[in-house]
């Protein structure tokens, strides 16, 4: 690619400013101080170096964010904010989306990318890839529930879901779940509980896959997935 478009991809500046540091001799390819913009480099086996420090490329990032409530899940909004205005400008300029939604009071595990592959792959529905959801219920949750999640429920515009997996935490007036599904319909678990005659408080998703929700993030923080967490979801 471009050297200008190398530099800039990677947080060195826009294209202007990249190309003050070519002025500036602040650039190397192989050692020889470069003196194009236009130069084609190629990043993985060429030695590109700015200010003596070897550009490491990086075509794809993962990131794991415990999403707030209040912020929606989508790359840009006239009206609210967006999971990628919490992202600092290095990962931003990658231009990376969220995998799939969480609603806009929902809080817990989003992964932010731009393998569009990978969030293919992990929102198909072919795939079933598992999401675990920690719920609180107003409302006693009941063995029937657990049976009627269990063989899919009718929610209201008549859509039957597929089974899901219902866990009871803590039954009472307000009662606390666990529940995992494998599809992402809009506003899936509030409206499978309300075709069971309750309403959803509080719900967070803990995992997607085999990627689960780093617990010492705060609200709002994310960082990159590590090697072992990123092979498992390809895998």
């Amino acid at each position: 690619m471009r050297l200008d478009k190398l530099l800039s991809n990677m947080g060195y500046g826009s294209r202007k400013e990249v190309k003050q540091l070519l002025k500036m001799k602040a650039v190397t390819v192989d050692g020889e101080v470069a003196k194009d913009v236009s130069k084609h480099v190629d990043p993985v086996k060429q030695n590109v170096s700015v200010l003596g420090e070897r550009v490491h490329y990086q075509e794809f990032i993962y990131l794991m964010m415990h999403k707030p409530p209040g912020v929606i899940s989508a790359t840009e909004d006239l009206h609210d904010q967006t999971v990628i205005d919490l992202l600092d400008p290095f990962h931003a300029h990658f231009e990376p989306f969220p995998v799939g939604r969480l609603d806009k009071d929902t809080e817990g595990l989003l992964l932010i990318t731009n393998d569009g592959g990978l969030t293919h792959n992990l929102l198909s529905p072919k795939k079933h890839v598992p999401k675990v959801y920690y719920a609180q219920i107003d409302g006693e949750v009941t063995e029937a529930d657990i049976e009627a999640f269990s063989r899919g429920v009718m929610l209201e515009d008549g859509y039957m879901t597929k089974p899901g997996e219902l866990v009871i935490l803590n039954a009472g007036p307000t009662s606390e779940i666990e529940l995992t599904i494998s599809e992402g319909k809009f506003h899936q678990v509030k409206r499978m509980f309300e075709s069971v005659g309750k309403k959803v408080t509080y719900l967070k998703r803990l995992s997607m896959g085999s990627l689960k929700l780093d617990e010492q993030l705060e609200l709002g923080e994310y960082r990159e997935l590590t090697e072992e967490e990123l092979n498992n979801l390809k895998s």
